[in-house]
C-alpha cells in the first residue's frame, strides 16, 4: 500500500498509513512469530504481574473490536476486558490467531470506508469520549505497543533474530 498518493488528503494518508501498520507490518510479523511458538511458550508467564502473549492477543482482540469495529460500526459493546488477562492456556493459538485475524480483517473494512467527518464524530469508548481520529491512533499504537512485547517475548523463548529489517543489511541504513 503505498501511502503518499499525488492529491491524496490528510484524511486518506492517516487512514492509509494505519491500515499499513496493521494489517503489512504488526499483525503478519505478530502472526509470524506466533506461529513459531509451542503452546507452552504462548502461554508462559514469566510472573503474575506479567502477561503471556497468549493474553495479549486476547488483550488485542477486544481493544481492536471495541474501538474500531463496535464504535464505528455502531454496534453494542460485549467486550469483557478481565477475562482477556484472566485466561491461562485453554484456548488454543490457532483459535487465538484466527479470532485475531477476523477482527484485523474487519478493522481494515471499517477503515477503508471511514470519511473526515468519521474522524471527527465523537464516540464513548471505555467510559472515555474519544474523535474517530483519537479511537484509531490508540488503536495502532496500542497495537503496536503490544506487538512489540509479543516481540521481544518470541526473541528472548527463542534467542534467535526474527529478521525483519535484514533488508537493511543490504542498503547500509542498518549501521
Amino acid at each position: 500500500m503505498a501511502i503518499a498518493k499525488s492529491g491524496s488528503n490528510v484524511t486518506t494518508l492517516f487512514l492509509e498509513f494505519s491500515r499499513s501498520k496493521l494489517l503489512e507490518q504488526y499483525w503478519p510479523r505478530m502472526r509470524a512469530c506466533v506461529e513459531s511458538l509451542t503452546e507452552e511458550q504462548v502461554w508462559w508467564r514469566p510472573n503474575r504481574a506479567s502477561n503471556s502473549i497468549g493474553n495479549l492477543i486476547l488483550h488485542l482482540n477486544g481493544n481492536v473490536r471495541q474501538w474500531l469495529i463496535t464504535s464505528f460500526n455502531g454496534s453494542a459493546d460485549t467486550r469483557d476486558r478481565p477475562r482477556e488477562f484472566k485466561a491461562e492456556g485453554r484456548i488454543s493459538v490457532r483459535t487465538l490467531l484466527e479470532e485475531l485475524g477476523a477482527t484485523v480483517s474487519q478493522a481494515d473494512q471499517v477503515l477503508s470506508r471511514l470519511e473526515e467527518t468519521d474522524l471527527a464524530a465523537v464516540f464513548p469508548i471505555q467510559g472515555y469520549s474519544v474523535t474517530g481520529l483519537e479511537a484509531i491512533y490508540h488503536v495502532v499504537e496500542h497495537f503496536g505497543t503490544h506487538y512489540g512485547q509479543i516481540l521481544y517475548i518470541t526473541k528472548m523463548l527463542g534467542d534467535r533474530d526474527l529478521g525483519f529489517y535484514r533488508e537493511l543489511d543490504k542498503t547500509g541504513r542498518a549501521s
